[in-house]
């Protein structure tokens, strides 16, 4: 019996991925249609403002900031937040040059002492913008000319407080940011439907964050999350409570790598999980019947047969599978991912190890400073970096 129970127990990472599965469908189907190429949308083009923080200069950051310059899109303006000296400052001037046709300003510094670096910039950038509709974006994105038309659009109805958009690499030059890019097809985003299909969207990704000047001033703006982790995901959330829709849109960006090193891809990817298990502890735990591979070899190894061994990775290979198979090729667009599929079990066991290891993290790395993570707040560790 208590086999059998074990067995049981082994097998809800497959319930999990067939709500995954039928969240996946169920998105790519009810949004690609209503939300980009719904008629009479055309035409909603109201004047917008970029707002990019920066610190520090991001690989191929001209490029990104180019793609931003060459929108077809009739009234926009580009805002930089950046220190005076930062080494990104010389690109933006050259944006500056290159693009005369574009009204494109830098705001030194954020004027202010906050523990979260990026909000008090964006507080800054959300004040002096000359626009009421925002898109605000990291500087490692890319986009394609279509971009601000698409992720606009949406607002024609005024019920539309905020909205965010998908987003995948634009190459990968070595196996760690192959398995970063499949890790957020197989993963990530399967995770990310879920959550859209039972509880609606209440976050937003730093990819892509677009709101209005209002939406924002409802909850306080950017002031109320200066000492706050995961600030994107906080405004879904707060625009959401405040009684406007949060929407995930199918649009899909290009983001350029910004790690060097494994050391810097798993910093990266434990600061993430960290970061969510203060946010939601219940959730973060329930991560636990999410792991499929773990589970199956639990499974193999509590009651190693033939017949256990092929049904529990059989179906964990077959499952993961089709779940890539509909975000990344079906939904998202991509190419050449099959190849990268066979990374799937890679990613899956790394991604339990940095489970397992976020329970013992009090404190995360950003932008080279370390915070400490105390009742949801950040908390600056003096001459610790």
């Amino acid at each position: 019996m208590l086999v059998y129970l074990a067995l049981g127990i082994a097998g809800i990472p497959f319930i999990y991925y067939l709500l995954a599965i039928f969240s996946s469908v169920s998105f790519f189907r009810q949004t690609a249609p209503k939300q980009t190429t719904r008629d009479g949308d055309g035409d909603f083009t109201p004047p917008v403002s970029i707002l990019k923080p920066v610190r520090g200069l991001d690989p191929e950051a001209y490029a990104n900031f180019a793609s931003f310059c060459e929108q077809d899109y009739p009234e926009y303006e580009i805002v930089f937040c950046v220190d005076s000296g930062d080494a990104t400052v010389p690109v933006i001037e050259k944006l500056r040059v290159n693009y005369p046709e574009r009204n494109i300003r830098i705001l030194f510094g954020s004027g202010r002492d906050v523990v979260n670096d990026k909000v008090g910039r964006l507080v800054r950038l959300t004040q002096e913008a000359q626009y009421d509709l925002f898109v605000i974006t990291d500087a490692d994105v890319r986009v394609e000319p279509n971009y601000l038309r698409s992720v606009v659009r949406p607002f024609a109805n005024p019920k539309v407080g905020a909205a965010t958009c998908l987003y995948a690499s634009v190459a990968d030059h070595n196996l760690l940011e192959t398995i970063q890019s499949i890790s957020m097809v197989c993963d990530f985003f399967p995770a990310t439907f879920v959550a859209w299909k039972l509880d609606g969207v209440k976050f937003a990704l730093a990819q892509t964050i677009v709101t209005r000047r209002q939406n924002l001033e409802a909850f306080g703006g950017y002031e109320t999350l200066t000492g706050r982790p995961a600030d994107d995901l906080y405004i879904g959330r707060l625009v959401a409570e405040h009684g406007s829709e949060t929407l995930l849109l199918p649009y899909v960006v290009k983001v350029v790598p910004d790690f060097h090193s494994a050391r810097q891809f798993l910093q990266k990817r434990l600061r993430w999980m960290t970061v969510m298990r203060h946010m939601r502890p219940g959730g973060h735990f329930g991560l636990l019947f999410t792991w499929g591979l773990p589970w199956c070899l639990f499974a193999i190894a509590v009651h190693p047969s033939i017949a256990v061994t092929a049904g529990y990775l059989g179906g964990y290979l077959v499952m993961r599978t089709v779940m890539t198979w509909l975000v990344g090729v079906v939904g998202m667009k991509q190419t050449g991912l099959w190849r990268k599929m066979l990374l799937i079990p890679v990613w899956d066991l790394m991604a339990f190890a940095i489970w397992l290891m976020s329970f013992g993290q009090t404190s995360i790395r950003w932008r080279g400073v370390r915070y400490r993570l105390r009742n949801g707040e950040l908390v600056l560790r003096p001459g610790r970096s």
